[in-house]
């Protein structure tokens, strides 16, 4: 006698389709860290903001980065979709001593998203995201959180004034900025995740180190980040 195979529940198919591509977008995304690669993505993330900073469309993003208080730069964001989207993308974050004004050195993050619906292709994006508030700032220090969900985010206004986005928006503690092959897009990212990546952070400064010891106590250095922190200073120093 030959059994039929139990069907999945619906809701139980579902999870593991979105967990699934998750995974995949993520796996494709990182690779296991060396101190190489993460020199590479800082390297990345300096030529993402000198770029963001002579965009023509972008002057909003450039008159007000003075009144961020830390900087998340993710160089390549990937979304690729098959009815169920996920994307994502390793970037590195910076906070503004507010004393001295001075940038921290590179925390690795991973940012990471799914979506439902009716969708399919792919793109690739360029994406910085302004922390306002302190409530952005203390989130960045923990070990993951939720866009929109521990924290608001907004699509940041683009132009000089405040097209594409209202007062209230730019009142949220994450405003999201991005680009799209040179062109700026309007992006959601509500209901995306962002990790801090550990093994970066190993690999990137040669011993285990959190978020909080980089962003705020500067227990950990690397020259490399020089040029990086030296371009964000320029433009945040009136």
């Amino acid at each position: 006698m030959t059994y039929a195979p139990r069907p999945v529940p619906h809701s139980r198919a579902l999870r593991l389709v979105w967990w699934s591509a998750l995974l995949l977008c993520l796996g494709l995304l990182t690779t296991p860290a060396n101190a190489s690669e993460e020199r590479q993505l800082v390297e990345k993330a300096q030529h993402t903001f000198e770029s963001f900073m002579e965009d023509p469309n972008l002057t909003w993003f450039q008159n007000h980065i003075n009144d961020a208080k830390a900087i998340l730069i993710v160089p390549q964001r990937l979304r690729a979709a098959f009815f169920v989207g996920a994307d994502g993308g390793s970037g590195i974050a910076l906070a503004r001593d507010e004393q001295t004004g001075e940038w921290s050195q590179p925390a690795f993050y991973v940012l990471g998203g799914l979506s439902l619906g009716l969708q399919w292709g792919g793109d690739a994006s360029e994406v910085i995201l302004l922390a306002m508030t302190h409530e952005a700032l203390e989130n960045l220090y923990t070990s993951s959180f939720k866009l929109g969900g521990d924290a608001s985010i907004a699509t940041g206004p683009y132009g000089g004034g405040i097209q594409g986005s209202t007062s209230a928006n730019v009142n949220a503690a994450f405003l999201a900025f991005a680009r799209s092959k040179g062109a700026y897009v309007g992006i959601s990212l509500e209901g995306a995740i962002l990790y801090a990546s550990d093994d970066s952070n190993v690999a990137y400064y040669g011993e285990p180190v959190r978020p909080l010891d980089i962003l705020v106590k500067g227990t950990v250095t690397n020259d490399h980040s020089a040029n990086l922190r030296k371009s964000i200073q320029a433009a945040t120093t009136p």
